[in-house]
């Protein structure tokens, strides 16, 4: 049956809240790549070489998404033991807080050694927190959303992810259009402390929702699970099929944005130039990510996702090619076809198909752990990786066969995911291991 007007303005309300909470979170988790890329390496690692700065600068960001797991697998046990809601309130103040934090942090010269732990300490927790906020975020939507455009509405989350970008790119090209030195003294800490009054929009919209109906429904009957991290992987094929299909995704996102600004830097762009590459390459993914979710509404989830990654491998090489010609415009077209184009075509149907590949039971635990999983893995050490081999190589040759890569195994894990668009969220058979469903489903 066609959904109420009342059940429409409530789906809204939620998608709204999927949209702003993410880009929140997802803004405050960029915004310390773009810095950790810009300055971080002089002022929490002072003394190294430029290159040794920037590698361990990207290994407080790898520490962020380390920890990103198991926000994942806590959030994700008492999602689905208490609800989504409550969970999603308190990521999101965590994650506020943490980059709140940051932005006063005094840096090595002030206290030493004490500088990087603290740093390192909140980048965990930021990492935990958005671990822990995808999987909320998404699954309210989907599991308010009608059967034939879950992958529209679920899309709203994922346009979080270029939205945050945007703010990112858009606050830090500002402060670093400072002169260096005010830069370098407070004009880095600008964009972590404004994040408080992103912070408070987001808890405003987020407050308003209510829970996803088909958790109630479980709540209901009594039927949640005790522990549903033992049950997704007593029995793992769905958890690490969303792991290995995210991959590809993941890899592109971190490698054509935070490590770009490091890389592109390094060959003579200036920063404004790299910036305001990514600023159109977010504006652009803002428009593919929601026509690649309704697609796959269309032909389905698998399709959507294959199509994507073999774009990603196939201009992998070009895109780092215009990125090396060291002309601004040609750096807009590579990022633009790189990430804003083949990525986000890959990530668009996401969050509806790793939602629709766990039961409602254990859906907050199971997406999480395979969407983390994959951030983990594509792009979590990818920089510090590239950061490494171009510095021994000279030649942007590694990114470009990392980024094919991540592309091959999101492609070829596509052939092993079951199509889940046309399954409904209710049914035991919407895993790619039905089995395995049956036996953890509501």
């Amino acid at each position: 049956m066609p959904p109420s007007p009342a059940q429409t303005r409530q789906l809204r309300m939620v998608a709204a809240s999927g949209l702003l909470g993410t880009a929140v979170e997802f803004y405050d988790f960029l915004v310390y790549g773009t810095v950790a890329a810009l300055v971080f390496g002089e002022l929490f690692f002072p003394g190294a070489d430029p290159a040794v700065g920037t590698i361990a600068a990207f290994g407080t960001f790898a520490a962020g998404y380390v920890a990103r797991p198991l926000g994942g697998i806590l959030f994700g046990h008492f999602g689905d033991r208490l609800g989504r809601k409550s969970m999603l309130l308190l990521t999101m103040g965590l994650m506020g807080a943490a980059s709140f934090l940051i932005g006063l942090l005094p840096t090595y010269d002030t206290i030493g050694v004490w500088a990087p732990v603290l740093l390192i300490t909140l980048r965990v927790v930021q990492g935990i927190a958005i671990g822990g906020e995808w999987g909320g975020a998404t699954l309210m939507v989907v599991e308010h959303a009608g059967e034939r455009r879950r992958g529209l509405w679920s899309s709203f989350t994922q346009m979080g992810a270029p939205l945050g970008s945007l703010l990112s790119s858009v606050v830090v090209t500002f402060v670093v259009a400072m002169p260096r030195d005010q830069f370098a003294a407070w004009g880095w800490r600008v964009p972590f402390l404004l994040s408080v009054v992103l912070l408070g929009v987001g808890l405003f919209v987020r407050l308003k929702v209510v829970e996803s109906p088909l958790f109630a429904e479980v709540k209901k009957d009594r039927a949640e699970s005790r522990m549903p991290i033992l049950d997704v992987l007593r029995k793992p094929r769905p958890v690490l099929l969303a792991c290995c299909v995210g991959i590809g995704a993941f890899t592109a996102q971190s490698l054509l944005t935070s490590y770009l600004i490091a890389y592109a830097t390094g060959i003579g762009y200036a920063r404004p130039q790299v910036l305001t590459a990514l600023t159109v390459s977010a504006s652009v993914a803002l428009v593919v990510l929601p026509c690649a979710s309704i697609l796959s509404d269309r032909v389905g989830r698998r399709p959507v996702v294959l199509a994507g990654a073999l774009a990603s491998a196939a201009l992998a090489f070009p895109v780092m090619a215009l990125v090396d010609s060291k002309s601004p415009g040609l750096l807009i077209l590579a990022v633009v076809l790189g990430h804003g184009i083949a990525q986000s075509t890959m990530y668009g149907p996401l969050g509806a198909l790793l939602s629709e590949m766990f039961g409602t039971k254990v859906r907050y635990t199971g997406a999480s752990l395979g969407y983390q999983g994959a951030t983990l893995i594509g792009a979590g050490f990818s920089p510090m990786i590239a950061g490494s081999l171009v510095a021994g190589s000279g030649t942007s040759t590694p990114v470009s066969l990392l980024l094919c890569g991540g592309a091959a195994i999101t492609a070829v894990t596509v052939l092993f995911v079951r199509e889940t668009s046309r399954q409904s969220l209710a049914e035991p058979t919407a895993s790619s291991d039905a089995p395995h469903t049956e036996e953890i489903t509501a």
